[in-house]
């Protein structure tokens, strides 16, 4: 079974904070330090959200990848490679927590269901249709793909 199958059939019954516990475990055992140093700001950023009353752990991995791809491609601007390839890579390593994402035909089906539930006509419409489609979404597509999905399918 591939590592992300794994992953994923494991996170079904076991929480993500958990999980990165026990993947810290590994990393250390197998000396894979970035990897440990990476999954223990993951962890410490679940542990905030949990102390702040915050139980969606899937928010905030989604956030900290967020806020690593815009690192990279800030660094990348910056000409400092190195540093947008760390950033990369562990946005990479959040991703295989975060369920798979929808793919394009999926996400335009929410997306028509939703114009035709909200009776939308125009880009005035398009927070109805956003919030139809987030919800049903459940976090598998980003928020800036589906603005620019709905905004395509709205005619704007």
């Amino acid at each position: 079974m591939p590592d992300s199958a794994r992953r994923a059939t494991i996170l079904s019954w076991v929480s993500v904070t958990e999980q990165v516990r026990a993947d810290i475990n590994t990393a250390m055992k197998s000396s894979e330090r970035e990897r440990a140093t990476a999954l223990r700001m993951v962890l410490s950023e679940l542990q905030k959200a949990a102390k702040d009353g915050s139980d969606d752990e899937l928010a905030v991995l989604r956030r900290e990848r967020k806020r690593r791809l815009e690192a990279a491609d800030q660094f990348r601007e910056g000409g400092r490679g190195e540093l947008a390839d760390k950033e990369q890579s562990e946005a990479e390593l959040i991703e295989t927590y975060l369920p798979a994402e929808l793919d394009d035909s999926e996400l335009d089906a929410l997306v028509a269901a939703a114009v035709l539930e909200t009776g939308a006509a125009d880009v005035k419409d398009m927070g109805q249709v956003m919030k139809v489609v987030m919800g049903r979404a459940g976090g598998r597509a980003d928020g800036k793909r589906v603005s620019a999905r709905v905004r395509e399918a709205l005619g704007a």
